[in-house]
């Protein structure tokens, strides 16, 4: 390990150390994926415990932020450490208490559950794995079991899993003992990146003062964020899944791929069933092909009457343990569809498909990032009232239990992982690079059979324009495809076209601009020009269809000016209509989204140009429409309503029915 760099505050030089170990940890984690990461289901042959509700949670506000693993926190119940507070879970942290340390603390953060686990997971030790899971943790993660490190995983957004199953088989009948040290620290070389700034000067900063810089204009929200389930599979067990589709008018293939792990000798057996459970395909062995007669094509939200239709593919293991049979059943919901890209359109079961729709945050009042199901719904509710038939995961992947509504709804998705804010020129090195393949070896693991996710996004508003971006996105993107072939890839630019050295790797363009906001602020009047000069440029330089991934203006709701002043419900709503104007020209040549930002106003760093967060939402906070809301509204349906390969309930209603049509329609899809 490098020793840390000579200073003058001990609490500041051990600090320091605590990075270089995260920083030293990371690279060790930084490996290749192993196994698989189903999401857990119960089954005939597997059963769930969630361990959601309060846990015991400690800050470790020593001046190194290191007294918990000095004294070893997790060898004994943390609330013989010293004062424990209650933390619900799933949640951040942040917002949770009184406490203005706590809202912007960076360092560890430790969490404790005590559970009890079900007897009968425990009667045959040979026969019954016990995993137990997290959703994910902002941002490193150390997992102990009654004392015992079980896993370590880096990053936030994404799920890791660790078999406990021999610490938990030594004492049944006892309180298990989970114990989580959480650093939300943001290096050059993690996702999203960031930097420690030490303050130094004692006559305008306290002692061991330090700052989490970020490149990236959302609160750092940390905790455990997501669901925390203990799970049992037997001791042989169906461990990854991988399902690809094709289609003609009359039939389908689902190729399939099973790995299983416990024993090579076991036999598989694989039923596809319809939503009346109905079998239309089987199949046998670890890999092959389903074929499946007048299938139901999985389709987007708005594009048929029957919108994401999925079947269920249940695998069957049967398998000998040390002289035992053993059984394991897992069911995957399989939509069929298929998805290309030419360099004008974006083809979902070879139909022209248009983006219509927003970009999204994870982000609430009170909770954070945490999982809220209530939240959830009444943001599917919204989309679909809106007539937005897409989203992307803006800037990292969402929930898997938000992704499972949007293969259900029909709701196509960008997937986007955490990179986001990567603006330093450190943060294209090999040890950033090595970082950014792993993490999309582990969210293409967890998205790859989602019918919803069809494109690939590796980063947003990157500094593309340095020369190491060049080297950097061609390995990142080419990594990419070889995991998954069968998705285009595409990262968010910000950079002028001409100096984007990522460009010529992605599949799509995907374009920000802010224009008469960030640029000619106030200035609506050039619009027109600027944006159309734009998506010309680009396409006359790549020759590929393009996305207008972000664009948008901040209003406080209820502020109104005429004429338009910025800030104003008036100036969000007269940007908007400038920008489509332009999209409605280009959409019949090669535009083929528009995406904006955002969806709902969300939390931020404090700052002079932010009051109380990114105001850029067409909802508030609080899920209320603004003035916004309604003119895209009226604009998607309208979308909609053109469209060659909408269902006969849409196209029949003419412009002035739009409204009232299609609320009965979304009510009959519910």
């Amino acid at each position: 390990m490098a020793a840390a760099a000579p200073c003058g505050v001990a609490g500041q030089c051990r600090l320091q150390l605590l990075v270089l170990v995260v920083a030293a940890a990371a690279g060790r984690a930084a490996a290749a994926v192993r196994g698989g990461m189903l999401y857990p289901r119960e089954s005939p042959s597997r059963e769930l415990k969630e361990l959601g509700g309060i846990w015991s949670f400690r800050a470790d506000f020593s001046p190194g932020r290191d007294a918990g693993f000095e004294q070893r926190w997790y060898r004994q119940p943390l609330r013989q450490t010293g004062p424990v507070i209650d933390m619900p879970v799933p949640a951040s942290f942040n917002d949770i208490t009184q406490d203005p340390h706590l809202e912007n603390y960076i360092g560890w953060v430790w969490y404790e559950k005590e559970v009890l686990i079900p007897q009968r997971w425990l009667q045959d030790d040979l026969s019954t794995r016990v995993v137990l899971r997290f959703g994910s943790a902002h941002y490193y993660s150390i997992v102990w079991v009654n004392g015992v490190q079980v896993v370590e995983h880096e990053g936030g957004h994404l799920p890791f899993e660790a078999d406990i199953s021999r610490i938990v088989q030594r004492s049944p009948g006892v309180l298990c003992r989970i114990t989580v040290a959480l650093n939300n620290t943001l290096t050059p070389h993690t996702l999203p990146p960031g930097s420690i700034q030490y303050m130094n000067d004692r006559t305008r900063y306290p002692k061991n003062y330090f700052v989490q810089n970020t490149r990236f204009d959302f609160f750092n929200y940390a905790g455990i964020h997501r669901p925390v389930v203990l799970y049992t599979t037997p001791s042989v067990y169906i461990d990854d899944i991988t399902v690809t589709t094709t289609s003609s008018e009359s039939v389908a293939m689902v190729r399939y791929q099973i790995s299983v792990v416990g024993s090579e000798l076991y036999s598989l057996s694989l039923s596809l069933r319809d939503q009346e459970g109905k079998v239309v395909a089987t199949g046998d062995g670890p890999s092959g092909e389903l074929k499946v007669p007048n299938p139901n094509l999985w389709w987007p939200y708005l594009m048929h009457e029957n919108p994401g239709y999925r079947y269920f593919l249940e695998v069957k293991m049967q398998a000998q343990a040390s002289g035992v049979p053993q059984e394991d059943i897992y069911t995957l919901p399989v939509g069929i569809r298929t998805v290309h890209v030419t360099s004008t359109q974006f083809l979902i079961n070879g139909k022209p498909f248009y983006f219509h729709g927003v970009n999204k945050h994870e982000d609430a009042d009170i909770r954070g990032k945490g999982l809220d199901w209530a939240l959830i719904v009444k943001d599917f509710n919204l989309l679909r009232w809106l007539g937005a038939n897409s989203f992307r995961t803006s800037h990292y992947p969402y929930a898997e239990e938000i992704m499972d509504l949007c293969d259900t709804y029909g709701i196509v998705v960008i997937d986007e992982c955490p990179g986001v804010g990567i603006k330093m020129p450190e943060s294209f090195g090999n040890k950033s690079l090595q970082h950014h393949l792993v993490v999309m070896e582990e969210l293409i693991r967890r998205d790859k059979n989602r019918p919803s996710v069809v494109m690939w996004s590796v980063a947003n508003e990157p500094a593309s324009e340095l020369p190491p971006a060049a080297y950097y996105f061609k390995t990142l993107i080419a990594h990419t495809k070889a995991l998954d072939p069968s998705r285009p890839v595409t990262f968010v630019s910000d950079t002028n076209y001409a100096v984007d050295h990522g460009a010529p790797y992605v599949d799509v363009i995907c374009v920000n601009s802010y224009f008469s906001w960030y640029h000619d602020p106030g200035h609506l009047e050039v619009i027109p020009l600027q944006l159309t000069a734009q998506f010309e440029n680009w396409y006359k330089t790549y020759q590929k269809p393009i996305i207008q991934s972000e664009y948008g203006a901040d209003s406080i709701p209820g502020l109104h000016s005429d004429p338009p002043a910025m800030f104003s419900e008036e100036y969000q709503k007269a940007m908007l209509k400038e920008y489509h104007s332009v999209f409605d020209k280009k959409r019949k040549e090669y535009v083929i989204g528009e995406l904006i930002w955002n969806f709902a106003d969300f939390m931020t760093d404090q700052g002079t140009t932010r009051v109380l967060g990114n105001k850029k939402g067409i909802f508030t906070r609080q899920r209320q429409p603004k003035s916004a809301a309604f003119v895209l509204r009226e604009r998607y349906w309208k979308i909609a309503n053109e469209s060659s390969c909408v269902p006969p309930i849409i196209k029949s209603l003419s412009s002035q029915h739009v409204v009232h049509g299609i609320t009965d329609y979304v009510i009959s899809l519910v």
